[in-house]
């Protein structure tokens, strides 16, 4: 066996069953191993590297388990850089396998070497240069190991064409176990620190619970919306903890920070005791953290200490498992009374008053995403973009049992077309809807092509107004509409695009019409793209 042929063997042993990525010549020795066993793994050819990073990333947040990217040497490695930025922004666990020059030729700036190990050190969880053939088996147990636990996240394996040629010494053998010095995440919570953090619940008269991706990465939703059920405590929740709760649930108080819902933000506020569960506490979501440590007791729980007290300091750390440490906290002597405090928020969310005004020309993004949201199947996929796009579909997406997938700590444009692709190969009988702008929509649109191959019944919807929608809001209200390198005009044609691709096309320019081409677009056999036109001037908040 040869090391190309051990990389395959490895991706079996892991269970692996598609992969998304392209060839070069630094990577051909392995996809000459994947010829042979085309049969088990399904490989998925992108169309730019990026976007096999990112699709990785969509069948991972689906499949639940580590998503598979390859690219070879050089620009097609260096490619990949956005998307594992991508990945590592918001904890998604990816191996990315990456073609190098040969070993005897590393360091001397020969035809398309790139030093992927330094390229990417801020953006990975760990790297791998691959310089003995032997060590692959190893290697490969260990990155998928590290990618999946603890505080998830992208895994590199750099491997000079020269090793995968080469034939291993000794029979091949996967590792059963890892055991990886230094390198031990704690799941179970410390003993004393639960201790402590019961007894803050307990003396809370206000108690709120923020929960961020990390409780969606963490398979925990049960068990935090169980104790929130049971113990009548209310929620708020991140862009990326969307989904952990229903948006309808009388528990669930909306989406926080910048561009979250006014009652998330007074409920933040007014809170006595705020459990951040799987959230870093950003900037979007906590513009000013100094100011709300000083006014509200504040309990952390995240799997990565490194998060704890980074954003803000909090009262309580707690290191561990969200599933893990929610099952504990089921069982535990709370004993609380937050019926006032849940009045208080009831009258807060009916007294909120919307201010926003939208254009009575074309479509209502709001109307939009509502009407969408209601027609989608139960257990639909709803992937959105980045810019306007996003924080509207954000603050109207209505969930049922589905999922919301988005690029939240990059936020990276062109994110969702293979975003999409990804989840909809994790999972084939559910549908998948893309929503992006027109100007995410032209950052991925080449992705069409791989659609088109694989046969896939994809819904994308692009909602147009003709600019970079967000960066003209920020341009209107800081720079007095000074509006420069934002316009996206009138192109492309999409029918025209939709029509060279095989997609059915569908359009709305009003919200009279918008019904019944919604209703058409999500029935449509195939692959099919609507395009949702929508003023200019309307601003997401």
């Amino acid at each position: 066996m040869n090391g190309a042929e051990a990389m395959v063997q490895c991706l079996l042993e892991e269970g692996v069953d598609t992969i998304f990525g392209i060839p070069g010549v630094a990577i051909a020795p392995f996809y000459e191993a994947m010829y042979e066993n085309q049969d088990k793994i399904t490989h998925i050819l992108v169309r730019q590297e990026q976007a096999a990073g990112h699709a990785a990333s969509g069948y991972a947040r689906i499949s639940g388990k580590p998503g598979v990217c390859v690219a070879s040497s050089g620009p097609g490695a260096t490619n990949l850089i956005t998307a594992l930025a991508t990945a590592y922004a918001d904890s998604i666990p990816i191996i990315a396998i990456t073609g190098q020059v040969a070993s005897t030729l590393l360091g001397r700036d020969v035809f398309q070497e790139a030093d992927m190990r330094g390229a990417t050190e801020s953006f990975v969880k760990y790297s791998y240069l691959v310089r003995n053939v032997n060590d692959i088996p190893q290697i490969f147990r260990e990155a998928f190991y590290i990618a999946n636990t603890g505080r998830k996240g992208p895994v590199l394996i750099d491997i000079p064409c020269d090793i995968q040629k080469m034939t291993l010494k000794k029979e091949f053998s996967y590792p059963k176990s890892v055991d990886i010095r230094g390198y031990k995440p704690n799941t179970k919570g410390n003993r004393q620190q639960m201790e402590k953090v019961i007894e803050s619940i307990n003396k809370a008269k206000k108690p709120l619970i923020c929960v961020g991706g990390g409780v969606i990465l963490g398979q925990a939703q049960k068990e935090v919306r169980s104790f929130c059920e049971k113990f009548r405590i209310p929620m708020v929740s991140t862009m990326m903890g969307i989904g952990v709760m229903p948006k309808k649930h009388p528990l669930y108080f909306g989406m926080l920070g910048n561009n979250g819902k006014p009652y998330a933000n007074k409920a933040v506020a007014g809170s006595d005791l705020l459990i951040i569960v799987g959230a870093r506490v950003a900037d979007r979501a906590v513009p000013k953290p100094d100011e709300l440590e000083r006014k509200v007791s504040v309990i952390h729980i995240d799997i990565d200490s490194a998060e704890i007290g980074k954003n803000m300091g909090p009262t309580l750390p707690l290191v561990g498992d969200a599933k893990d440490i929610f099952a504990q906290l089921l069982e535990a002597d709370i004993q609380i009374d937050t019926s006032g405090w849940l009045t208080q928020l009831e009258e807060v969310k009916k007294t909120t008053v919307d201010h926003r005004v939208f254009s009575d020309r074309l479509v209502n993004p709001m109307t939009f995403v509502k009407t969408l949201s209601d027609k989608m199947d139960k257990d639909a996929i709803y992937v959105a973009d980045v810019g306007q796009n996003q924080l509207w579909s954000a603050d109207n997406y209505i969930m049922k049992e589905g999922r919301f997938l988005t690029t939240g700590g990059l936020g990276t444009m062109g994110y969702s077309i293979p975003a999409s692709i990804g989840a909809r190969f994790a999972a084939p009988d559910r549908q998948v809807v893309t929503v992006c702008g027109d100007g995410a929509f032209q950052m991925s649109m080449y992705e069409l092509g791989t659609i088109a191959v694989a046969k896939l019944p994809m819904k994308i919807i692009v909602v147009k107004n003709r600019y970079l929608g967000l960066v003209r809001e920020h341009q209107e209200k800081v720079y007095d509409g000074h509006y420069f390198g934002t316009q996206l005009e009138d192109y492309p044609r999409y029918d025209s695009l939709a029509k060279a691709y095989d997609m059915q096309y569908f359009e709305a320019w009003s919200n009279e019409e918008l019904d019944g081409r919604l209703d058409a677009f999500l029935k449509a056999d195939g692959a099919a793209l609507m395009v949702v036109n929508i003023d200019s001037a309307n601003n997401t908040k």
